[in-house]
C-alpha cells in the first residue's frame, strides 16, 4: 500500500537529488516503485491478471479474510496476493512479461534515468557506475521490468516470493544480507518511502524524494464491482458493509419477514441478492452525491480517498448487476413457484424511484435535504417490502429503524458542523417500543406475543447494549438526592 507523505530529515527536491547522484563517488542504491518506476510493480503485476473480475473478487476476498495475519502481518500481504494470483491465474506471469516493455516506456522516471545514464557514461567502468536496484518488490516481477528499462546489467536486491522473512524484516536486512553492511554504509540511497528510514539512517548519503509524476495505482482499479466505491471512497476503513448494512439494514429485512417465509433458507439467500441489487443502485447515488458536492458545494464533505484513489464508477454496469441480482433474488424468494411479471415491475420501480430520489436529493439545497433524507432512509429500510411481505411488528421495526437514522441527520442539518454523537441504537429501541405499544393498544397486545416481536426486541436491546450500559448507572432520582 502507498505510504503517507511524512517529512524526514533526508527530504529534498528531485533537482537537488539529481545533482548529488551524478557527482556521487560510490555505490548508488535506487528504489524502484514510485521512484525509478513511477508506479507500483506489484500492483501492476496483479493488474495483469485475467479474467479481471474474478481476479478482483479474489483481491477483495483476501482483504476481508486477511490471511497475512497469520504470517507476520501487513508486511506479508503482497506475498499472499501475488502467490494466489500466480497459482489461480498462472498465465499472469506471461502477460506481465508481455506488458513490461510498454510499462517501461511510459512509466520510467526519465529525469532520474537520464541522471543515472550520465553517471554510467562518465564512469571508468560500467560495473562501478551501474545503480543497484534495491526494492521490496518481488524478484520475479521486477527483474523483467528492470531489464525492459535498459538496466539489464544492474544488480537487483528484491524480496523473494517464497521467503516471508524478506518482507517481515524489511529492506535494510535484505540489502545487508545481499550486499554486506560495509557496502551499505558507503552507499547513496535514493527512495521515496518512509518505510526505508532505517536504511537511510545507516547509509552514507540518504536521499528521500517524492517525485511529482509518481503515483500509486491500485491493481484492477478500473474493474467495476458493487461496494467498492462505498468501502474505498465513501466510507473508507469503516467496514461499512458489515456494520452498516448487514448488521443493520439486512438484519431488519430478515427479522421482519422471515416468519412469513415458507422456505427460510431460500428466503435468506433471496434477501441477500435483493440487498445486492438495491445497494448497487444506492451506491450510484453516493457516487453522484460526491461528484455534485465536489462540483457545486463550497465546503464539500469528501473523504481524502475521493481524489487520491481511483475506483471504477461506470454508468450502466451497476444496472446490469442490479438487474441480474434482482432476478436471482425474485426466483429464490418465490421458489418453488416462479416470479410473476408484477414482481419484476415492482422491483424495477423501486430501483428507479430510489435512484431518482437520490439524484434529486443531491441537487437540492441543504435545508430541503432534511426532508428528502427521510425518503432515502425509508428506501434503505423498507425497499424490499415491495416484493416481500412483512409482519405487522416487523413493519413497526422498519419504521423505528428509518426514524432513528433520520434523527441524527436532522440535528446535523439544523446547525451541527459535524455528524452528531447521538445514541442511535437507544433511539431506535425507544421508537420500536413506542410503536409496538401503539400497535398493542390498537390491535390487541396479544398480537405482540410472537416470536418475531420478541426477536426484534431482543435484537434492538442487543444492539443498544453499550448505550444502555452507559445510561442506566447515570440515572438518578431527584427526590432521593442527598441535601
Amino acid at each position: 500500500m502507498t505510504q503517507p507523505n511524512k517529512a524526514t530529515d533526508y527530504d529534498m527536491t528531485p533537482d537537488e537529488a539529481i545533482g548529488i547522484i551524478q557527482s556521487y563517488d560510490g555505490p548508488v542504491l535506487v528504489d524502484l516503485d514510485e521512484t525509478l518506476y513511477l508506479q507500483n510493480s506489484t500492483e501492476d503485476f496483479i493488474d495483469s491478471a485475467f479474467p479481471r473480475l474474478p481476479a478482483l473478487l479474489l483481491m477483495r476476498a483476501l482483504d476481508v479474510i486477511k490471511p497475512w495475519r497469520f504470517t507476520g502481518g501487513e508486511s506479508t500481504r503482497d506475498n499472499w496476493r501475488v502467490r494466489l494470483v500466480s497459482i489461480l491465474f498462472p498465465w499472469t506471469k506471461r502477460r506481465w512479461k508481455n506488458r513490461v516493455a510498454e510499462l517501461a516506456k511510459t512509466q520510467t522516471n526519465q529525469q532520474l534515468m537520464e541522471a543515472l545514464s550520465k553517471r554510467i557514461a562518465n564512469a571508468d567502468t560500467i560495473k562501478d557506475a551501474m545503480p543497484i536496484i534495491a526494492t521490496t518488490g518481488f524478484e520475479s516481477i521486477v527483474t523483467p521490468l528492470v531489464e525492459a528499462m535498459g538496466l539489464r546489467e544492474a544488480r537487483i536486491v528484491a524480496s523473494r516470493l517464497s521467503k516471508l522473512d524478506d518482507k517481515r524484516h524489511g529492506k535494510l536486512q535484505r540489502v545487508n544480507d545481499v550486499l554486506g553492511e560495509e557496502v551499505v554504509k558507503q552507499s547513496l540511497v535514493l527512495t521515496d518511502s518512509i518505510d526505508d528510514i532505517e536504511l537511510l539512517d545507516v547509509c552514507a548519503k540518504p536521499l528521500r524524494v517524492i517525485w511529482p509524476e509518481a503515483f500509486y495505482r491500485r491493481a484492477l482499479c478500473d474493474v467495476y464491482l458493487p461496494g467498492q466505491y462505498l468501502t474505498i471512497i465513501k466510507r473508507p476503513n469503516e467496514r461499512y458493509i458489515l456494520r452498516g448494512i448487514l448488521q443493520e439494514d439486512f438484519a431488519f429485512w430478515l427479522l421482519s419477514s422471515i416468519a412469513l417465509a415458507s422456505l427460510p433458507l431460500m428466503h435468506v439467500f433471496g434477501l441477500a441478492f435483493l440487498l445486492l441489487s438495491f445497494w448497487t443502485i444506492y451506491e450510484r447515488g453516493y457516487v453522484d452525491n460526491d461528484y455534485i458536492a465536489d462540483r457545486f458545494e463550497d465546503d464539500p464533505k469528501l473523504s481524502s480517498a475521493f481524489a487520491a484513489t481511483p475506483v471504477a464508477t461506470p454508468r450502466f454496469q451497476p444496472w446490469l448487476w442490479a438487474s441480474a441480482s434482482g432476478v436471482i433474488a425474485l426466483w429464490l424468494l418465490r421458489w418453488p413457484n416462479s416470479p410473476v411479471p408484477t414482481d419484476y415491475i415492482s422491483w424495477l420501480a423501486v430501483l428507479l424511484a430510489t435512484y431518482g430520489w437520490f439524484l434529486l436529493y443531491n441537487r437540492l439545497d441543504k435545508s430541503t435535504r432534511i426532508w428528502m433524507f427521510a425518503g432515502l432512509q425509508f428506501a434503505r429500510s423498507a425497499a424490499f417490502v415491495a416484493v416481500v411481505p412483512v409482519t405487522l411488528i416487523g413493519a413497526g421495526a422498519l419504521i423505528a429503524h428509518t426514524l432513528a437514522r433520520w434523527v441524527p441527520y436532522y440535528i446535523y442539518r439544523l446547525g451541527g458542523k459535524d455528524w452528531p454523537e447521538t445514541q442511535f441504537y437507544l433511539i431506535r429501541l425507544l421508537f420500536f417500543i413506542v410503536i409496538a405499544v401503539l400497535f398493542g393498544m390498537t390491535q390487541g397486545f396479544g398480537s405482540l406475543l410472537t416470536v418475531t416481536a420478541l426477536v426484534l426486541l431482543a435484537w434492538n436491546i442487543f444492539r443498544a447494549r453499550k448505550e444502555l450500559a452507559a445510561l442506566l448507572p447515570a440515572i438518578k432520582r431527584l427526590d432521593k438526592a442527598e441535601s
